[in-house]
């Protein structure tokens, strides 16, 4: 069910990027406030980059000592909110246990003779030291590119059937473009002019000159039955794999050093030395081999990469876009690093709520990622 919008908001929003934050603000504007957005993509696909190829890991409490610590406890509670609306079993949204598992073959062993308790899946004896990092009240997990699909799906319900009638577009945007000072519209590369009276640019690490991404590879393995645990192992080289309810887990680590992203959504190259190192690491760690003595022992069944958007200080960029931009309308929602997903229902709950009506909502206060802290901060025209 949609709301309708007021006088003073905006019409018709244009969102440049499919991914999770522009496919959350756009559900939001539609549901909490009548928007209609046209949400514009380089692949003209929804969740195409990092937000169809993430983990999918959500934590209530692990960023409480950081800034984001109260857009992160919102989220957490946002994605219950939205698995009980869209179902839970369409989204692969479930509550988890986490531990922390030590295998570093350079520390010493436990003491002889004593069970870890707590060990789901992992061979006993590779493990060292294990450490609880939550349980079922503080951790969960959601399959990225399911959940922004259904996000659409109720975003671009068509109005005859008591939707906005949002539409994805294949494109870029490069610029607002300008009437009598005014913003009217968004400019794509092929100089097609969009009518709109906003425009959020939610384009991850690209069309922005202060981001840079993180280039991640991952590796999804068919498992043997359900796991319930995810794992982030201390030792050869900090792997971490998430399990998913549908018999598989993704696994992930070594990270590349960030730079400026010259590859396109939808194009990152997969370097197969990448993904066989993962999968070296989270085989040894767990204590498979790849023979069918372990969980993890299967071949993988897709290998992928992508790019974690990041600004200079590793904190989100989200507000109006500051100098020509900031009374026209132009908004940015970027740089949630590796907690994209996490936070991704309360950066577009929060958006949408400032786009619609110039202010914070009650939940998170955007003026700690305010893009004007960047006073070079402007779009990539080229």
């Amino acid at each position: 069910m949609t709301s309708s919008p007021s006088d003073n908001a905006p019409q018709h929003v244009v969102v440049a990027g499919a991914g999770v934050i522009g496919v959350s603000t756009s559900y939001y504007l539609a549901t909490n406030f009548g928007i209609r957005t046209t949400v514009v993509d380089p692949t003209g696909q929804v969740a195409s980059a990092a937000s169809g190829k993430a983990g999918g890991f959500l934590a209530l409490d692990w960023n409480d000592w950081s800034p984001v610590g109260q857009l992160a406890r919102r989220s957490f509670s946002l994605h219950q909110e939205l698995a009980d609306t869209l179902g839970a079993d369409n989204i692969q949204y479930r509550r988890l246990t986490c531990a922390a598992l030590s295998v570093n073959p350079a520390l010493s062993g436990r003491p002889s003779g004593k069970k870890l308790t707590g060990i789901e899946w992992i061979k006993e004896d590779e493990v060292q030291v294990m450490r609880s990092l939550g349980d079922e009240s503080t951790i969960a997990q959601v399959h990225p590119k399911l959940l922004c699909e259904n996000l659409w799906k109720i975003a671009s319900t068509p109005q005859n059937e008591g939707g906005v009638g949002s539409t994805l577009l294949k494109g870029r945007v490069v610029s607002p473009a300008y009437k009598d000072d005014k913003l009217c519209g968004a400019k794509l590369t092929d100089v097609t002019i969009l009518e709109c009276d906003a425009i959020l640019f939610a384009c991850g690490p690209w069309d922005v000159n202060i981001m840079q991404g993180v280039k991640y590879h991952s590796v999804v393995i068919p498992t043997p039955r359900v796991l319930s645990q995810s794992v982030f192992f201390d030792g050869l080289g900090d792997p971490e794999v998430y399990p998913r309810p549908d018999s598989t887990a993704y696994c992930t680590g070594f990270p590349d050093q960030a730079c400026k992203v010259t590859e396109r959504p939808g194009e990152e190259e997969v370097r197969p030395e990448a993904a066989s190192r993962i999968l070296e690491a989270v085989r040894q760690a767990s204590g498979a081999t790849g023979n069918d003595d372990g969980v993890l022992s299967a071949s993988p069944t897709i290998t992928q990469a992508c790019y974690l958007p990041s600004a200079p200080d590793s904190l989100p960029v989200m507000g109006l876009l500051p100098t020509k931009y900031s009374n026209h309308n132009c908004f940015i929602a970027t740089g949630h690093t590796c907690w994209g997903i996490l936070l991704g229902p309360a950066s577009g709950e929060s958006m949408a709520h400032l786009i619609a009506t110039g202010e914070c909502n009650k939940y998170v206060d955007l003026r700690q990622f305010d893009p004007a802290r960047f006073p070079n901060i402007g779009l990539c025209q080229s």
